[in-house]
């Protein structure tokens, strides 16, 4: 098992690096060129800037049993099809269940977006939700140990 992170404006880089070094777990970050990362405990991959360029490195790289953490509900969608788990920012675990509804919440969005209609953005990151993060990252990685 590895964890894979879609490194690219990611919020809790910090805490999934902590975690698994805990846990003795190897990280890779994933980032285009624009973003740059470097972490001490996290191995980093670059890939070219361009659409979609980190997501598709990253389900090429992940492997059934290892955990990714994306916000990107098309990208989680592509790693549960390769039996990976995934997590969200905010500590929420995507699975079969949830997966399709998310992404027609987005396709709805998107949708609006096209139309002219004003979408309101994600609110201040908060500090539960790094401790929600936290503790389900913690409660994912112990169940695929």
């Amino acid at each position: 098992m590895k964890v894979i992170i879609d490194a690219d404006a990611c919020p809790v880089v910090n805490i999934a690096v902590k975690l698994c070094k805990e846990y003795d777990i190897k990280v890779f970050l994933f980032c285009d060129t624009s973003h740059i990362i470097d972490i001490d405990g996290a191995e980093t991959i670059v890939v070219s800037k361009g659409n979609d360029s980190a997501d598709f490195a990253i389900v090429a790289h992940c492997l059934s049993g290892d955990i990714v953490i994306t916000q990107d509900y098309g990208l989680a969608a592509m790693c549960l099809s390769k039996k990976a788990k995934v997590i969200n920012q905010n500590g929420m675990i995507y699975n079969e269940n949830n997966i399709d509804s998310l992404l027609f919440s987005r396709y709805t969005a998107k949708r609006a977006r096209m139309a002219g209609q004003r979408i309101k953005g994600p609110k201040k990151r908060t500090e539960k939700q790094n401790d929600d993060f936290e503790k389900n990252f913690r409660a994912l990685i112990l169940k695929c140990m």
